[in-house]
């Protein structure tokens, strides 16, 4: 139970800065208005950042409950996730967080607060692969290798054998 009070409040701060309001900052800067009425275009970023939303939460509750910690790199799982989302990639908390500013720049028609998701997904990236990847392999060894040689990165592959 600590760890899932751990995640929420992880995830809330994470969440807030990276998908709230540094997303808000860019539509105030850019000048981006709600749309008037709810079009083709508007719905389909609700349902995108709904989709990355979904994600995030079923990401966070997998790492409370099954690896007994946060997806905070302080406080990181005590057991290793590979499965839910985790069994068809390493990264889909990212992804999920990547999907909900995407949806964002959909709905506003904000071509900044897409390039905004472009750049938060880079970052994910070299994050991933110049820390987070490096210290799970630490924290894990053989059984984090093994991981990473079935499990893609960032898009799933249904064609693979797990």
């Amino acid at each position: 139970m600590a760890a899932l009070a751990r995640s929420l409040v992880y995830g809330t701060l994470f969440l807030g800065l990276t998908v709230v309001y540094l997303p808000a900052r860019v539509l105030a800067w850019t000048g981006a208005q709600a749309p008037s009425r709810l079009g083709a275009l508007p719905l389909i970023g609700l349902a995108v950042a709904g989709v990355g939303a979904l994600v995030v939460l079923t990401c966070i509750l997998a790492f409370a409950v099954r690896g007994k910690g946060t997806p905070a790199p302080f406080d990181p799982p005590r057991r290793l996730v590979q499965a839910g989302l985790y069994r068809h990639v390493r990264n889909p908390m990212y992804a999920g967080d990547g999907l909900i500013v995407l949806g964002v720049g959909i709905y506003f028609g904000s071509l900044a607060v897409v390039g905004y998701a472009a750049c938060f997904l880079l970052a994910a990236h070299l994050f991933v692969c110049l820390y987070e990847e490096p210290k799970l392999r630490r924290l894990f060894g053989p059984e984090y290798d093994d991981y990473c040689a079935t499990t893609p990165r960032w898009l799933p592959a249904p064609w693979r054998k797990r």
